[in-house]
Parts: C-alpha cells; sequence; structure tokens
C-alpha cells in the first residue's frame, strides 16, 4: 500500500523563519476527530479526512494531564496528514511509566491495524512515531525500545521515569527530536532531557525553547495549574506545533522541503545534534 497526498505538499521553505510561518499554521487536510474507546483503549484520535498509507504517531500525556490539553497539537499534526492518537490511561497521582508505554505500543498497533474513519483513512505501519510530554515522553521511549514499527520519537520536556527513559534511549537508534524547555522547574532539562537526549543510540537533536517551561506546551486550565510551576504559553506551542510537525513530516514521509526546521537556526530556539 502506497501514502496518497489527497492535498498538495507543503511549499517549498527558503529558511526556517518562512518554516516557523508555514508550519505554524493548520494543513490543507480537513481533520476528523474519533473515540480511541472504540477499539478498547480510553483517549482520543484525530486524522486527515482521508488518506490511505499515512503516518501516524502515539502520544503520550504527562503527569495528571488530561489529553484535552494536547488536542489543538493532535488536530495541528492531523491537518498536515498525519493520524495523531493520545491514550488516556495512567492520569492518577502514581502512574505506571511501563502500563502507560504498553498502552502507548498499542495505541500504534491499533492505528496500524484497523481502518479509521468510514474505512478511507489507514496507517502505513512502516510509518509511525511516538511521542509525549513530561513523563509521557519517558513513557515514549520505554515504548519505542524493541518496537518494529517505530520509525522516529520526539520528546517534549521529558522526564525521568521508572524504568528508566536514559536508559531506554541508548536502546532507541531511530532519529529521536527532544524539546527542552529552558526555564523547566519540575523536570529541569539538565537531569532529564539533556541527559537523555546525550545517551540517544541513534540520530538525536536537542532543541531548547530558552524562554519555555514545562507547562508552556500545554493549553487551556487544569486544577493541576495549582502545583506545577509555569502556565500555558501561546507562543510555545506554536513553536512547538511547527518543530514537531516538521520533524515527523522529514522522517516519516522523507519530505524534504521542511528539513530548514529540523536542521537549521529556528529562531527562539538552540540545537545541539548527532
Amino acid at each position: 500500500m502506497t501514502r496518497t497526498r489527497p492535498t498538495p505538499r507543503p511549499p517549498a521553505l527558503r529558511n526556517a523563519k518562512e518554516g516557523l510561518d508555514v508550519l505554524s499554521r493548520p494543513g490543507p487536510h480537513p481533520v476528523l476527530r474519533g473515540d480511541l474507546g472504540m477499539v478498547g483503549i480510553p483517549g482520543i484520535v484525530f486524522a486527515p479526512e482521508e488518506g490511505l498509507g499515512l503516518p501516524a504517531v502515539a502520544f503520550g500525556h504527562d503527569w495528571l494531564q488530561p489529553v484535552e490539553r494536547y488536542a489543538d497539537l493532535l488536530r495541528h499534526l492531523a491537518s498536515w496528514g498525519i493520524v495523531a492518537a493520545a491514550p488516556s490511561s495512567h492520569k492518577g497521582v502514581l502512574p505506571s511509566n511501563a502500563g502507560f508505554a504498553a498502552d502507548l505500543r498499542t495505541t500504534i498497533d491499533v492505528c496500524a491495524g484497523v481502518r479509521l474513519g468510514d474505512g478511507r483513512i489507514s496507517v502505513d505501519s512502516r510509518q509511525t512515531a511516538i511521542m509525549g510530554h513530561g513523563i509521557g515522553g519517558g513513557s515514549a521511549l520505554l515504548a519505542a525500545v524493541g518496537h518494529p514499527r517505530v520509525a522516529a520519537v520526539v520528546t517534549i520536556a521529558a522526564a525521568q521515569t521508572r524504568p528508566s527513559a536514559l536508559d531506554a534511549s541508548r536502546e532507541i537508534t531511530v532519529p529521536a527530536l527532544h524539546i527542552a524547555a529552558g526555564r523547566d522547574m519540575v523536570a529541569p532539562a539538565a537531569g532529564h532531557a539533556e541527559p537523555i537526549s546525550a545517551a540517544a543510540g541513534g540520530p538525536m537533536w536537542l532543541r531548547t525553547l530558552p524562554k519555555a517551561s514545562h507547562t508552556g506546551f500545554l493549553d487551556g486550565r487544569h486544577w493541576s495549574d495549582l502545583i506545577l510551576a509555569g502556565r500555558p504559553d501561546a507562543k510555545v506551542r506554536r513553536l512547538t506545533k511547527a518543530l514537531v510537525t516538521a520533524f515527523l513530516l522529514t522522517k516519516l514521509c522523507d519530505e524534504d522541503r521542511v528539513a530548514s526546521l529540523v536542521d537549521g537556526k529556528v529562531p527562539g530556539t538552540t540545537l545541539v545534534t548527532r
């Protein structure tokens, strides 16, 4: 099965600044929303209105966070042709990182194995990724270890987990993007995202947003805001949407037109790569 393109490719970008402007806006695909509960997993899924052999990503939420706080990011990815699903399990005070990783693996397997929508949407099992925020990022690393379908990994303000996300990073050989927050008081980058990215067993990109906090990537309000440092930040979310979209399109779809946002100098960020 080959991937179809019911809408045009992203335009050729002259530089990263233009890329931010283009990829931070919704893409050309109309988006459908669904309920993962229909296939036995609590959570949400966003997908382009139609397309066969599409790429897909499973997303892990942070500690205590409802998946609705990431709906804008997931919807954005779907508008650029990427099926995006987020299980809503393990939301308690003492979540199981290993259990959540298992749910992320199941989520990506379901996306790859089940026709979505009314049958007009399917996923290419060779073009899948796992992503997460905070402990969801650490769990994404756990989920990616040894998974034959995972072609890329993305973490956002990753937090250490048990089992160790650091150890998992060493075993992952597929491309990995780690987005770190320079003002992270919950999982400071120096003790979490930076050593995790340094331990990567494959190609690695560490993008640091110096002005971002751990919760700057979230949308809306939640009672957990009272106990977590920082607050949602629209500028941080806008930048993150562009960076993640470019990375996934490049690594899952070989889309070279947006590579400037992966390897280039992006305003408001610093980059370490290997």
